[in-house]
């Protein structure tokens, strides 16, 4: 896969991105491994799959490290940021790819706690790592994104709030962040094809990633949307800390009637 960062972009530079052994998160830190950076490869369980993309990139010269943690549990996150300082001494790039709330069986705050609470929190321990010219990137969904405007399917409702609910936490942090000269952007895409939560979308409203699709013109694939996300991270920090990637037009015309 091509790599949209221009070689050397990243050398030196220590990059993590949260839930990254598949999907989004797997493709982004490729790119950023392209680039030269040293790469933090975070699962929550699936350890074998962390491990094989950890061994992919080392044959490729970059230094990697997959590391488990609960991004719901404090402590988790806590050991996760000292194996990175151990290992790396720093931290430059924090991607917050890691997201959720369709799973079944892990209660009924778990959305919340995954999409608002977590993502404070690792944004917190992860930018005490960071120094001046550090960026982070919070990667959301323009069903998330616009949902205060926009209503979506009753199915994704409850993770869409839950998403819009942190993003909108991290916001409230821009300022001290641009004190210390840490950049922040939030990258919003429409639907995904080939994601987990498309996947689980698709289960349990049939018909519906199809039927975005024909009203979108187009949708990213998983590699395209990781492209984006990875550029936020080098890209100069847009005026209103957003990037928006697709289709917006029935976001906006909706929220405008």
């Amino acid at each position: 896969m091509n790599s949209p960062l221009p070689a050397g972009a990243l050398a030196g530079k220590t990059a993590l991105v949260t839930g990254s052994s598949r999907g989004i998160g797997a493709d982004t830190v490729r790119y950023f491994a392209a680039a030269g950076a040293n790469v933090v490869i975070n699962y929550r369980s699936k350890a074998p799959r962390a491990d094989k993309l950890v061994a992919e990139l080392a044959e490729q010269g970059t230094a990697a490290i997959a590391v488990g943690a609960d991004l719901t549990d404090p402590e988790s996150v806590a050991a996760m940021m000292d194996t990175i300082r151990d290992r790396f001494g720093s931290l430059d790039v924090l991607v917050l790819n890691a997201s959720g709330g369709m799973e079944s069986n892990m209660g009924e705050d778990y959305a919340l706690r995954l999409n608002r609470d977590a993502q404070v929190n690792v944004l917190e321990q992860g930018t005490a790592l960071m120094g001046e010219g550090g960026r982070v990137v919070f990667v959301t969904s323009h069903q998330a994104h616009f949902i205060r405007t926009v209503p979506t399917m009753p199915e994704y409702e409850a993770v869409a709030l839950s998403k819009r609910a942190g993003e909108d936490a991290l916001r409230e942090r821009i300022a001290d962040l641009a004190e210390r000269g840490i950049g922040f952007t939030v990258v919003s895409g429409d639907m995904i094809e080939g994601t987990i939560t498309a996947t689980l979308l698709e289960r349990a409203r049939p018909g519906a990633i199809e039927t975005r699709k024909e009203a979108a013109g187009k949708l990213y694939n998983v590699s395209e949307f990781a492209a984006e996300v990875a550029l936020a991270a080098v890209e100069p920090v847009p005026a209103d800390n957003t990037r928006l990637v697709g289709d917006v037009s029935y976001f906006t015309e909706y929220a405008g009637e």
